[in-house]
C-alpha cells in the first residue's frame, strides 16, 4: 500500500507547510527531530522531492527546504507517486510476483477496493487542505 517512507514524506511536507516559507527556509536537521525521523533519512526523501519539483529548495548558508504557492496546492497522492513509485502501488499485498486481477492472491479482491478508495482519496487532498484541517483542529499531528 504507502510504504513508511511516504508517510514519512508526508509527514515532512505537512511540518515544511505549517512552518517554512521562502523567506523562511528549514534545514533537514529542523526537521528530523520534530517529525521523529532520521535526519540523513529525511534528508534522502526532501531530496527527492525538491528534484521533482513537488517541494522548493534553495543550496547555500541560507538554504533550505520550503513550499511555494504552487508546492502547498500539489495532492498528496503525488508525493507517494514520486517517493514510492507506480509499481509498489500497485503491489501485491501478500507481496505475491504474479498477483493481478486475471491470477489473484487470497486478499486481492479485499484490498483492490479499499486502496482505490484511498488512492481516490489522495488524489482529492491538497497539501494546503490537511494543512487547515491541523490548524482547525480537525487533524491533529505533532509538529
Amino acid at each position: 500500500m504507502i510504504s513508511n517512507s511516504s508517510k514519512y514524506a508526508i509527514k515532512a511536507v505537512l511540518f515544511l507547510a505549517v512552518h517554512s516559507s521562502e523567506e523562511n527556509k528549514i534545514m533537514v536537521k529542523d526537521i528530523a527531530e520534530p517529525i521523529n525521523v532520521p535526519q540523513p533519512y529525511i534528508a534522502k526523501l526532501l531530496q527527492e522531492l525538491a528534484k521533482r519539483k513537488l517541494i522548493s529548495s534553495t543550496r547555500g548558508p541560507k538554504g533550505g527546504f520550503y513550499l511555494s504557492e504552487a508546492d502547498v496546492n500539489r495532492n498528496i497522492m503525488e508525493i507517494v507517486h514520486v517517493i514510492d513509485g507506480e509499481k509498489k502501488l500497485n503491489a501485491c499485498f501478500l507481496s505475491l510476483e504474479h498477483c493481478n486481477e486475471k491470477n489473484p492472491c487470497p486478499v486481492h479482491h479485499l484490498i483492490n477496493a479499499s486502496r482505490a478508495t484511498m488512492m481516490k482519496n489522495l488524489k482529492g487532498k491538497l497539501i494546503k487542505d490537511l494543512v487547515l484541517d491541523v490548524k482547525n483542529g480537525k487533524g491533529k499531528l505533532p509538529l
